[in-house]
């Protein structure tokens, strides 16, 4: 009998809880929970605005501070952007303020400010300002700031200023300013500004300014001012300013300056080229401009002034301070005569 009498006091108990945790999480009060042993540490039903512990609510709104486990079934209230949430968060969209710890959501993770730590949402983790640490979303992960850290979206990775770290992105990875690391898109990989690292996009790789490392893209490379380092493209490579290193492109590769090992199926061209120029089709440098070591293609046009050695089938400058080698060679500056010789030519 008395074990009986056990048994109804504690299924009692249970509804009660039960009846209480969801009367305060449809219907959230701030303060209004039910703690054990304290209202301050223990274990809380409710939404306890400051606790440290294990802690279960619905919803939370107007909360300050909670360390421990904190387990909710909703994302919190417009109200909740000042919650300092720290350890393990668990839910279908856990979030508040800070977050700091393991973050766990069915659905999302969201931070209205920072989110540090580990962080993994079927859609994504996301932060107004930063993201810092192991960040891991079925769609994406993105913040209005920065992401630091390692960061892998099925879909996407994305800040609106920085993205620095491993950057894995299913379709691509983007940063309004600037991406420094690792960074991968099965589509692409740009940013606004700079990007310097290992950069792979399966479209493409570039850059509103500067690109540095190893740019990988399977159609382009490119950047608005400067590439530099070792960049490979399937059909074409090329910046604004300057193009610097070991390039190879599928078809073209090209820039006002291009120093370096430059290798295209079609064309390598600019106004400033120093280093080694090979390509199938041409070698060319625009008008008053200068090539300055080896060109080697089928037809080298350097309308302006070659220092070093052209190899073609055909090879034309306007100055030769060196030596073309090809079936037919003109060199502009040269005396009547000498012009158009065949075997080799240079200016006289």
């Amino acid at each position: 009998m008395r074990r009986r009498t056990y048994l109804r006091t504690g299924a009692g108990a249970a509804a009660g809880l039960a009846f209480f945790f969801l009367f305060t999480g449809s219907n959230p009060l701030p303060g209004q929970s039910l703690d054990i042993p304290s209202h301050r540490w223990g274990i809380s039903f409710g939404n306890s605005r400051e606790f440290t512990g294990l802690r279960f609510n619905f919803r939370d709104s107007r909360v300050r501070r909670i360390s421990g486990v904190n387990v909710t079934l909703w994302q919190p209230r417009r109200n909740n952007k000042e919650a300092v949430v720290s350890g393990i968060s668990l839910g279908v969209i856990p979030g508040g303020g800070k977050m700091t710890g393991l973050q766990i959501g069915l659905l999302a993770v969201a931070a209205e400010t920072k989110l540090s730590g580990i962080s993994i949402g079927l859609l994504g983790p996301g932060s107004g300002e930063d993201i810092t640490g192991i960040n891991i979303g079925g769609l994406g992960a993105g913040a209005g700031e920065n992401v630091k850290g390692l960061s892998i979206g099925g879909l996407g990775v994305g800040a609106g200023e920085d993205i620095i770290g491993i950057n894995i992105g299913g379709l691509g990875a983007g940063a309004g300013e600037n991406m420094v690391g690792l960074n991968v898109g099965g589509l692409g990989v740009g940013a606004g500004e700079d990007i310097i690292g290992i950069n792979i996009g399966g479209l493409g790789a570039g850059a509103g300014e500067n690109m540095v490392g190893i740019n990988i893209g399977g159609i382009g490379v490119g950047a608005g001012g400067r590439v530099a380092g070792i960049n490979i493209a399937g059909v074409g490579a090329g910046a604004g300013e300057e193009l610097v290193g070991l390039t190879v492109a599928g078809f073209a590769a090209g820039s006002v300056k291009v120093r370096g090992l430059t290798i295209a199926g079609g064309a390598v061209g600019g106004q400033d080229i120093k280093g080694i120029h090979l390509a199938i089709g041409t070698v060319m440098v625009t008008k008053g401009g200068r090539m300055s070591g080896l060109a080697a293609s089928a037809f080298n046009h350097i309308r302006g002034n070659q220092t070093g050695l052209a190899v073609g089938i055909v090879n034309y400058a306007y100055h030769v301070k060196g030596l073309q080698i090809g079936v037919v060679n003109i060199v502009r500056d040269n005396p009547r005569g000498l012009k158009v010789l065949p075997v080799f030519n240079s200016s006289f």
